[in-house]
């Protein structure tokens, strides 16, 4: 059996080189946020910008927050009915909190059409 002794880099530096390509391509629309532009006055109304996002939380013992206020799951139900169905939502659930809970407000969600969901989770 014949040893290697050698590395081939030439395909590690093709792949270098077309991630090099896409930082360089994306880093423009980044910068382009930044710059100082002076935006001309207009006399019409802006748009309809997006209603802020409602957060609901589960800690592991299992109780239920709706904007960072205590709330049970059946007072849940009726402060999100007013709701628009385009409304972001926000699901928060501690790791230790029981599956149920989190399959509760789910339900309660798809009940009142609330599907602009969005559970937030960190970073391992």
């Amino acid at each position: 059996m014949k040893r290697i002794d050698t590395i081939n880099v030439i395909p590690f530096i093709d792949i270098m080189l077309v991630l090099l390509a896409i930082v360089l391509a994306t880093a423009t629309f980044i910068a382009e946020g930044r710059l100082d532009i002076k935006l001309p006055a207009a006399d019409s109304e802006p748009a309809e910008s997006t209603p802020a996002p409602v957060q609901i939380a589960i800690d592991r013992s299992g109780t239920l927050f709706l904007d960072g206020q205590s709330i049970d799951l059946s007072e849940l139900s009726q402060r999100l009915a007013d709701l628009s169905t385009q409304t972001p939502i926000e699901l928060r659930v501690d790791a230790a909190a029981d599956f149920g809970d989190f399959v509760a407000v789910i339900d309660v969600l798809k009940g009142l059409g609330l599907e602009r969901l969005s559970i937030s989770t960190r970073r391992t």
